[in-house]
């Protein structure tokens, strides 16, 4: 995907009005799940992760990893709590030999840890692995999002990811990031390198600018009347899961339809069974009508058009981790990007192009 969220907005939105319609959490208690105009909760989102998980052939656990909390006026922003209720991240661990390399897996846009499934139970016999829900997606916590700057947006991710490791007390482990995922990954791994013994980034975001020969194109479209009113919904951080949020009750069939376009139209090899595709929609519907958090990081990471604004090229030079690029054929992430970085990068680094590889947005799909 070379624009982030971007061509999914666009795609509900030609196909649904805009009704963003809904109730406050405090409301929602007070109503069964089947009357709730948003009929989600974080009880259902991890009920919901453990239908899907129950296809995985490999034992886990799961739990919420405590990361502390702050008081109101805290410099940091995911820090901050109105009460002492801790924040935390929904972490899975899949079981392993004793030897095995830790792997730790953080997830792209619009997504959480349960878009990996297919892929836990052949990563699991070679490593020790463990996924997360980033702050503010999935089964984590959703604190209310107050960053107002790129710099801001980068520390919520990264610094509760560091809070993550040090109350799991992981260290030299490798840290494979996917999509947005792998640009936060490589941030963290600029930020804390000692942690951190090799990087993966598989359709990794954040390498083009608005400097881009490409940006061109997009600046015509800005000046259609479609551009115009894409960039301002854009700009007012308006993201694809309000457009879930706004359908209520009727969210979940929007959501199945979209499930079965990107994992079986989409999809090259095996497709989902009817299964997986049920689980699934199911669990994203969950993740993605529930509230509000790490997703309104959008327009202060990208600009219209998926353009980084503070793009991971610049930082090449900084690279202080091993690296490997996973690009898929099929990918809508350009692997050109992973090239020119490659040309600054002073550790030891390899792209790779993986013919039956589909590197979706927020999932990696591995046929």
């Amino acid at each position: 995907m070379n624009v982030i969220g971007f061509r999914w907005l666009a795609r509900m939105a030609e196909e649904i009005s805009k009704n963003d319609v809904g109730l406050t959490s405090k409301t929602r208690r007070f109503w069964p799940s089947a009357l709730r105009w948003i009929p989600t909760s974080t009880d259902h989102i991890i009920a919901a992760e453990k239908r899907l998980l129950s296809v995985v052939k490999t034992p886990y656990v799961q739990e919420h990893v405590n990361i502390g909390c702050g008081p109101p006026g805290s410099k940091v922003r995911w820090f901050r709590s109105s009460s002492d209720e801790p924040r935390f991240i929904n972490t899975v661990t899949f079981d392993s030999k004793n030897d095995s390399p830790t792997l730790v897996m953080v997830h792209g846009y619009a997504a959480s840890q349960g878009f990996f499934f297919r892929n836990f139970d052949a990563l699991a016999s070679r490593f020790r692995v463990i996924v997360v829900d980033q702050l503010g997606w999935g089964g984590s916590s959703r604190p209310d999002f107050t960053c107002r700057s790129t710099e801001e947006t980068e520390a919520w991710f990264i610094d509760s990811f560091e809070e993550w490791r040090k109350a799991k007390n992981l260290s030299n482990f490798i840290l494979l990031g996917h999509s947005f995922g792998g640009y936060v990954a490589a941030k963290y791994a600029l930020k804390h390198p000692e942690h951190v013994q090799h990087l993966i980034l598989v359709g990794s975001a954040g390498f083009s600018s608005e400097s881009d020969a490409k940006s061109e194109r997009i600046t015509k479209f800005r000046a259609t009347w479609k551009g115009a009113v894409l960039n301002h919904l854009w700009e007012s951080n308006f993201t694809p899961q309000k457009l879930v949020r706004g359908l209520g009750p009727w969210g979940p069939n929007v959501v199945r339809k979209y499930t079965s376009a990107r994992f079986g139209t989409h999809s090259t090899g095996e497709i989902l069974t009817e299964v997986e595709s049920s689980l699934l929609t199911d669990y994203v519907y969950h993740t993605l009508a529930a509230k509000a958090s790490g997703e309104l990081c959008l327009k202060y990471i990208f600009s219209f058009g998926a353009f980084t604004r503070m793009p991971l090229l610049l930082s090449a030079s900084e690279w202080k981790v091993p690296t490997t690029f996973i690009y898929g054929f099929q990918d809508w992430m350009n692997y050109e990007g992973a090239q020119e970085a490659r040309k600054h990068m002073k550790v030891p680094s390899e792209i790779i192009r993986v013919p039956q590889l589909l590197v979706a947005g927020g999932s990696l799909c591995v046929h």
